[in-house]
């Protein structure tokens, strides 16, 4: 059973819980959780020991991975980021995602494009200069870092005649965006070399609801996540990142370290 005892009791569907960890996919829903108002429960998933492949987890999510949040207005458990952020929007929060129009299909495609490529692109990026022992795959960590680059230089680009990703105003498109951009230092990027990019990361740091998502992730996700990460086996390390047996051999030392 993935659930502590204690938490039991909040297993009831007609809560809200947001099942995560700290990731970028999962502070999305969090600050439009925050930013709608809606009172939530936080339910720590230790990926790290393999929670997400436990029965009662894939009974939420056939495909092991969180975000997973269910809600009093759904009829079932909801997963992948992106769509738990269209829900909220158009049961909760008009405002974040325009009804129709111009501004939809705007909003629509860069919410893509974070889908597509911005959290591909970093992801790859962060196993490669995060997870694996430094010069262990120098080809794939410079394919990433220059993918990486690209994506910070589009968004960059994107922002340089206006304050918002796509539409006519702050929306899911930039919810969904933000969090990943806060690995621009982490992969060793300067924020001067993006100013437009750091201008709008910097506006959104700013709003009540990214102030009170960052805090609850840092104190109810964060200590969890960093216990089960040190304490993790290599077993379920190959499990998380999918190295099989007759594969070849990975150095995930690191990750467990920091």
């Amino acid at each position: 059973m993935w659930l502590s005892e204690k938490d039991d009791d909040m297993t009831d569907p007609t809560e809200r819980i947001l099942f995560g960890t700290g990731s970028p996919n999962v502070r999305k829903v969090g600050l439009l959780l925050e930013e709608l108002g809606l009172d939530y429960a936080m339910k720590h998933v230790a990926v790290f020991s393999g929670e997400q492949f436990e029965p009662d987890f894939l009974a939420m999510n056939p495909i092991g991975k969180v975000p997973v949040l269910t809600d009093p207005g759904a009829d079932e458990p909801l997963f992948e980021s992106n769509a738990i952020l269209i829900y909220l929007a158009e049961t909760y929060g008009p405002d974040f995602l325009p009804a129709a129009g111009a501004a939809r299909r705007d909003v629509m495609r860069w919410l893509m494009v974070q889908t597509a490529l911005v959290g591909p692109m970093l992801g790859q990026y962060n196993h490669y200069h995060l997870v694996v022992k430094h010069g262990s795959e120098p080809y794939s960590a410079a394919r990433y870092r220059n993918q990486s680059e690209t994506v910070y230089r589009h968004l960059d680009d994107r922002l340089a005649s206006r304050d918002w990703i796509a539409g006519d105003g702050y929306s899911i498109a930039d919810i969904a965006i933000w969090p990943w951009t806060l690995y621009l230092e982490r992969h060793e990027f300067a924020p001067e070399d993006f100013p437009n990019l750091a201008r709008w990361r910097a506006q959104i740091a700013e709003r009540p609801a990214a102030k009170r998502m960052t805090h609850r992730v840092e104190t109810e996700y964060d200590p969890r996540n960093n216990l089960t990460r040190r304490s993790s086996s290599p077993e379920s390390l190959d499990r998380l990142f999918n190295r099989k047996p007759d594969g070849p051999e990975a150095d995930f030392s690191l990750i467990v370290s920091v």
